[in-house]
């Protein structure tokens, strides 16, 4: 299964303290803005999103259809065909995806220790 680029994504207190302090570790600001409440981070390959106010802790994130880049991948697995896989397998899914829709979408899902996954489709 391929799940695109992978990030931490981060429920921050103070958005530009804890960016600050990311910046002090090497990493750069890469998307999202302050005025939206969020901030993509990124040092070499590894990707923290910073959230003020959008969610309650912390999650995995994954985006099929992208790189750590943020570039469009030419072959990625739809979060479609994921949702349909984690449910033949009995995995289950706290948010579902339209199966009919096309395009952007995304699930969420717990691991075994309650820790939230975000698959998240952008394209």
């Amino acid at each position: 299964m391929k799940l695109g680029a992978f990030s931490i994504s981060l429920s921050v207190k103070d958005l530009l303290k804890s960016k600050e302090f990311y910046e002090i570790l090497g990493f750069k600001e890469m998307g999202g803005s302050v005025e939206q409440n969020y901030l993509i981070m990124k040092n070499g390959t590894t990707l923290i999103g910073l959230f003020q106010a959008m969610f309650d802790g912390n999650m995995l994130t994954f985006n099929p259809g992208w790189d750590e880049n943020a570039q469009n991948l030419e072959i990625f697995d739809d979060v479609r065909e994921i949702q349909k896989h984690l449910k033949n397998n009995k995995v289950e899914l706290q948010k579902e995806a339209d199966e009919n829709s096309f395009g952007p979408e995304h699930i969420y899902l717990k691991d075994p220790d309650g820790n939230m996954i975000l698959i998240d489709q952008h394209r």
